[in-house]
This record gives C-alpha cells, sequence and structure tokens, in this order.
C-alpha cells in the first residue's frame, strides 16, 4: 500500500468509514433476538443490581452504542416479532391480545413488506435460524406434514428452527418447508404435543448457534451482504442449560440459561472474526420483551439480581420491565465504541433504518410505524417524525409514550404484575400518568395533577391508531375496523 493509500485509510477510519464503503459495499446484518430476556439480566446496564455474568453482551456493547430506551413493541412475543420484521405494530391485525401457538395461521399477510424481503431486493441473501412464532400452515400427513406459508414465503432464502416457543408443540425442527425428522411420538416441554423421536429442549439453543456459525462461514465465502435474523428460544421456558452451564451463574438455573445465551452471541462474534467480516458486519442484540416471571423473579431478587433493573413490572405488563429491552448495535465500520443513545426507539424501527441503509424509501403503506436510527449510529442527531410509542400488553391494554410522560389507560399493570385489572379497586383512576425521568420506577401516577397532559397524550394516542401509522405520510388502514382503546370504562 502506498503512502497516499494508507493516509486515505487512516483517514477514513477516523471518521468512522471503513474503506470498503468507498465501493458502496453494504454491511452484512445480523439481529440477534434473545427470548425473554430482561433489561437488568445484561450486566453493563444493570452493573449495581445486576448479578449474572454477560462477558459477550458486555463485550459488545463496549464496541459499539449501547440504546437505553428503546422498546418491544408489545411485552409478549408474537405480537414483537411481528413488529420486527414489518416495522408495523402487531394491533393493528387482528390479534388484539395474547400470542399465537405452534399451529396458528400465518399473522404476516403474503403481500405485505418484510424486513428480508426488502433487503432481498438490493442483493442480500436472507436467512431465518431460531423461533419463528408468526404462525405457519402444517398441512395433514402423517408421520411427516408439510409447511406453507412459512418463513420462505415471508422474505427469507433459507430457514431453519422451530415454529413457535420452545414450550409449544410441534416439539420438532424445521428445514425451509419441511420437518427434519417425522414426528412419531408425544412429548412434553410444559405442554403437550406432537414430537420427533430426536428432538430434546435441551439441544436446540447449541443447535440453533452451530447452524448461525455454518451460515455466517458460508456467506463470508461468497463475498455477498447477507441478512441474518438469529431469534433465540433463550433464556425462555423451558429453561434449560446444557450441563456445561448448570451451576455457572450461582444464583439459579435461570442465571445458568442467560448465560448461556451470552455465550451463544460470543459463538457469533467468534465467527465473524474468523472470517474476516467483523468490521463490515452491523450486529444488533435485543429482546422480545422483558423478564418472565417463570424465571422466578423473587428468588433473583432475594439473590441481589433485578432483572428489569430499576423499572416495574415484567414480561406482559404495561410496565417498562414489560418492554424496555436491552439494544446494542455494533457495526466498527461506523459505529463509535462505547456509545450511547437514550433517544426513544422501539423494534418495529428496524424496517425504516434497513430502507435508509439501502438508499431506499419506504411506500405510505409500508413500515407503517418504523422510524430510521440510521443517522444515530453515525452519531449524528435526528427528531423522529413519530410523535411517541405506542406500547401494548398482552391483555390488550395500550400505553403512550411521548418525551419525559407515559400514560398507561389501565388501572393496573395490564398484564400478570399485580395489581392486575382484576385486583384493582374502582376507586383507582383508569389512566396512570408518570414522569419518566424524575419516577422511572412508576410508582407515582401523576394524573390527577395534570390531566391535561394525559388528555393530549390520549388525543396523540387515538391519531396514531386511527391513521392507521405513526410515522409521518398518508392515512392507510388498519386491518380490523375497530381497535379498542379503552378496555376498562372511563
Amino acid at each position: 500500500m502506498n503512502l497516499l493509500n494508507q493516509i486515505t485509510t487512516v483517514s477514513l477510519l477516523l471518521a468512522g468509514i471503513s474503506p470498503t464503503s468507498r465501493t458502496g459495499q453494504k454491511p452484512n446484518i445480523i439481529y440477534i433476538l434473545a427470548d425473554d430476556l430482561g433489561y437488568g439480566d445484561v450486566h453493563c446496564l444493570n452493573p449495581e443490581r445486576g448479578k449474572i455474568a454477560t462477558p459477550n453482551m458486555d463485550k459488545l456493547a463496549s464496541e459499539g452504542m449501547i440504546f437505553t430506551d428503546t422498546h418491544s413493541s408489545s411485552s409478549v412475543c408474537s405480537p414483537t416479532r411481528y413488529g420486527i420484521l414489518t416495522g408495523r405494530y402487531s394491533w393493528r391485525t387482528y390479534l388484539q391480545s395474547g400470542v399465537l401457538t405452534g399451529y396458528s395461521e400465518p399473522l404476516i399477510d403474503a403481500n405485505r413488506l418484510t424486513v428480508p424481503a426488502l433487503l432481498k431486493k438490493h442483493g442480500y441473501t436472507t436467512a431465518c435460524i431460531g423461533k419463528w412464532h408468526l404462525g405457519m400452515g402444517i398441512t395433514e400427513g402423517e408421520p411427516s406434514p408439510h409447511i406453507t406459508n412459512g418463513p420462505t414465503t415471508r422474505g427469507f432464502n433459507s430457514y431453519f428452527g422451530i415454529s413457535a416457543s420452545l414450550d409449544m408443540p410441534p416439539f420438532a425442527f424445521i428445514e425451509n418447508d419441511h420437518f427434519t425428522e417425522p414426528m412419531t411420538t408425544t412429548k412434553t416441554w410444559l405442554r403437550t404435543g406432537p414430537a420427533s423421536e430426536g428432538f430434546e429442549a435441551l439441544d436446540v439453543l447449541p443447535t440453533l448457534t452451530q447452524k448461525a456459525v455454518e451460515y455466517i462461514s458460508k456467506q463470508a465465502k461468497t463475498g455477498k451482504p447477507f441478512f441474518l435474523y438469529l431469534p433465540l428460544t433463550s433464556p425462555h421456558t423451558p429453561i434449560l442449560p446444557t450441563n456445561e452451564w448448570k451451576g455457572k451463574s450461582g444464583i439459579s438455573p435461570y442465571g445458568d440459561f442467560v448465560m448461556q445465551t451470552d455465550w451463544a452471541l460470543g459463538q457469533v462474534l467468534d465467527a465473524l472474526e474468523k472470517e474476516g467480516i467483523r468490521n463490515n458486519t452491523l450486529i444488533i442484540f435485543t429482546s422480545d420483551n422483558g423478564c418472565s416471571k417463570a424465571a422466578n423473579i423473587k428468588e433473583l431478587q432475594s439473590k441481589g439480581h433485578y432483572p428489569s433493573a430499576e423499572f416495574r413490572g415484567s414480561k406482559s405488563d404495561l410496565w417498562d420491565g414489560g418492554h424496555r429491552i436491552p439494544f446494542i448495535v455494533r457495526w466498527p465500520a461506523t459505529v463509535a465504541p462505547g456509545s450511547k443513545c437514550s433517544q426513544l426507539f422501539c423494534l418495529t424501527d428496524l424496517m425504516a433504518t434497513c430502507a435508509d441503509l439501502v438508499g431506499t424509501q419506504l411506500p405510505d403503506n409500508e413500515g407503517e410505524d418504523s422510524f430510521s436510527f440510521l443517522q444515530v449510529l453515525k452519531g449524528k442527531p435526528i427528531v423522529s417524525d413519530r410523535a411517541g410509542v405506542i406500547h401494548h400488553s398482552i391483555e390488550g391494554y395500550f400505553s403512550y409514550r411521548q418525551g419525559k410522560w407515559k400514560l398507561l389507560l389501565s388501572k393496573g399493570s395490564g398484564g400478570w404484575s399485580s395489581p392486575t385489572e382484576k385486583e384493582v379497586t374502582d376507586s383507582i383512576p383508569v389512566t396512570q400518568l408518570y414522569d419518566l425521568e424524575k419516577d422511572p420506577g412508576e410508582t407515582n401516577n401523576l394524573y390527577n395533577e395534570h390531566p391535561e397532559i394525559a388528555n393530549q397524550l390520549i388525543k396523540q394516542l387515538e391519531s396514531d391508531v386511527q391513521r392507521g401509522r405513526s410515522r409521518s405520510g398518508s392515512d392507510v388502514k388498519n386491518d380490523i375496523d375497530k381497535i379498542v382503546l379503552w378496555k376498562n370504562n372511563k
């Protein structure tokens, strides 16, 4: 390399730009989605009250950017996954509460643009490895039914994984449009259902990790950009760390399973290093919602570990512990190491960010609730064209966040935490209003002191729902005519 090229390379690196980006090379994108991992489960996000070692998550954060105010679009699984892949809130569909099962009909309409479909149009090879949980057709036929309307019909070139949560049948691996083994038996992991003889829940996380590493190695050799969506099955139930990880946390099996989840991330990071594609790979690590009560949160707290950090609630709830999740981004070619972003974002924002990354605009009727955070990754300030972010609970209760203010259209948690909506009394206001700057734990309801702020947020929420979108653009239709905002009588 001559002196001029050396100077150019150093200058580009100091500016945060990879030399290869001068040729227009697109970055690889890896999106790792943990299952039920709380914000406080990542040690570097909760150093005072987080007792589980997560060295790879911490390393990723030190080499990239931590987003401290990013939220899943729902406090439970399927709705969040819909939002990630479509850039749209799932309550705009028929799914108004709860989650899907392994045998549910597809939630993503066949004609709707998805993140992998968008990236395929711009030269990416796309793969999903892991837990789908967005519905698929499973045809009749023994012993090995056929898969229809699965991930490979929603933008992915290839798929390997399981249909839904690890505790939901069918208990079998799926590759593209078929099960890898016939389902000739019945097994039970919390639920009972059809299973392949060789399928064991204990093996799923290591298998998915191995498949991801193999995919990275294969794609690195092609020199073409790829998108890998890696929705892990952990630390969701059944909480089954392998023998290598049992007892490692010194806290509980859940702590051990979190550490094994961290190991899975580390295997991906090592693969990128080994294949020499670390610098031009944008990797995102996050979770689909907060920590589940199945982790035995009281036991964890008794040992000094708070999986929701300082935030109230957990998986299923409208309080922030239900949906404020870890969100860490590393892209050495662009993102400054050790940086932080405190701006409000949502997991629906992947769609607009990817569109921005490949230099295209989303149509008005796609990615209706997605806003790009690409400029943030480049260290530049941005102003969102969304007024706020909408939260949604497992029971179908709504919440609205704008700046420091958070409004809940519920009396209690809206989910499983006490007080639930069935536990609260008639004397409690039907609305909660919190100043998160002063009260991140959501303990002091200011609704009676600031009804004017509550009314303003209610009007904005109603507008975002009725317009069929929360980002700027023309009004579009929701999939259903009526969306119930007030489940409690006003």
